[in-house]
C-alpha cells in the first residue's frame, strides 16, 4: 500500500504540473488583449501599461512562466492587480466553502436517490421498479442542469414560494435545497444504473447464494454481502464524478445567484482575469486529483481482497 500510495502521489503530481502548465499558455494564447477586457478600451495609456506591468505581460512568455511558479509556489498564486494586497488564494478561501458545501449536498441527495432506487430494480429485474427506475434516470441524464435550475425556481420559489428565491435575503440550508438537487439529479441518474447492473452481477454469485442457503435474513444478504462487494464500481463513479460536480456548480451558482468558486470563475473569465482563471482551474485540478487518490485508498476499505503491488 505504501509503494502504491507514493507511485499514485508521483502520477498526481505530475497531473498537476501539466495542468497547470496547459493552462498558463493556453490563457495566453486567446486572442485579444486582457488590459482591455479589464479596464475597458476608454482607460487612459498609463493605466493600461501600469495593469500590464501588474500582470507581466510587459516580460518575455518564459519569464512570465516562472513568475507564475513563483506565485504558485509561495502559495498566493499571485496578488491581484485591481485589488491591491488581496491574492488570488484570498478570493478562493472566501468562496471554496460555499462551493464544496454546494457539491456534498449534491452528493448526499445524489446517494439517497441512487443507492435504494438502484437496489430495488436489482432485486426486480424487469419490473416496474426496474422500467420506472430506467426512465427516471434517462430523464436526469438528459435534463440539462440550465434548463432545470429555472424550472425549479418557477415551481418552487415562485409559484408555491416554498422556497426561498435568489434575490432574498433569505439565508441558510433552505437555499441549499434546489441548487443541490438541480446537480445532483444527474449524478443520481447515472449512480441508479450503476447500482443497478454492480448489484444484479453480485447477487448472482455463489457466496450469495450461499448466504441465503444459510437461512439468513434478505436484508442481510442484501445488505452485508451484495451491496458492500457492489459498491467498488459506484465508488468509482462518484470518484469520477465529483470532479464534474465542481464543474457543473460553475452553471449552478449562476443560476440560483450563489457565490462559489463558479461565480468566480466566470467573473474571471469575462474579465479575462489571468490570475482568477489560473487560480480557479488549479484548485479544481487539484481536487479532482485528490478525490481520485482518496477513491483508490477506499477499494481497500470496502473489499479487503484488494491489494496494490
Amino acid at each position: 500500500m505504501t509503494t502504491f500510495l507514493i507511485r499514485r502521489l508521483l502520477a498526481s503530481v505530475l497531473v498537476i504540473l501539466g495542468v497547470v502548465t496547459l493552462v498558463f499558455f493556453v490563457l495566453r494564447s486567446v486572442p485579444g488583449d486582457p488590459v482591455e477586457s479589464i479596464l475597458g478600451e476608454q482607460a487612459l495609456a498609463v493605466d493600461k501599461q501600469a495593469m500590464r506591468e501588474c500582470l507581466n505581460l510587459d516580460k518575455p512568455l518564459w519569464e512570465q512562466y516562472v513568475l507564475f511558479w513563483k506565485d504558485v509556489g509561495n502559495g498566493t498564486l499571485g496578488e491581484l492587480c485591481d485589488e491591491r494586497g488581496v491574492t488570488v488564494a484570498d478570493k478562493l478561501v472566501a468562496n471554496i466553502p460555499a462551493t464544496f458545501q454546494l457539491a456534498l449536498a449534491s452528493l448526499a441527495i445524489a446517494l439517497l436517490i441512487a443507492l435504494p432506487l438502484g437496489i430495488a430494480a436489482s432485486l426486480k429485474p424487469y419490473s416496474w421498479v426496474d422500467n420506472g427506475s430506467a426512465v427516471l434516470a434517462l430523464l436526469g441524464i438528459s435534463i440539462p442542469n440550465f434548463w432545470l435550475g429555472p424550472m425549479l425556481l418557477i415551481l418552487f420559489s415562485l409559484t408555491l414560494q416554498a422556497l426561498p428565491n435568489p434575490g432574498s435575503e433569505v439565508t441558510g440550508l433552505s437555499t441549499l435545497i434546489l441548487p443541490a438537487i438541480t446537480l445532483g439529479t444527474a449524478l443520481a441518474a447515472k449512480l441508479t444504473r450503476m447500482t443497478r447492473s454492480s448489484m444484479l452481477e453480485v447477487l448472482n454469485q455463489d457466496y450469495v447464494r450461499t448466504a441465503k442457503s444459510k437461512g439468513n435474513p434478505g436484508w442481510k444478504v442484501t445488505t452485508k454481502h451484495a451491496l458492500r462487494n457492489a459498491l467498488i464500481p459506484v465508488v468509482t463513479i462518484l470518484g469520477l464524478q465529483f470532479g464534474a460536480l465542481l464543474g457543473g456548480a460553475i452553471i449552478v451558482e449562476k443560476v440560483f445567484a450563489r457565490p462559489g468558486l463558479g461565480t468566480l470563475l466566470l467573473d474571471g473569465i469575462n474579465t479575462r482575469n489571468y490570475l482568477i482563471v489560473q487560480g480557479c482551474v488549479i484548485f479544481i485540478a487539484f481536487s479532482y486529483v485528490a478525490v481520485n487518490l482518496i477513491t483508490d485508498l477506499v477499494y481497500g476499505w470496502i473489499d479487503p481482497r484488494i491489494r496494490y503491488d
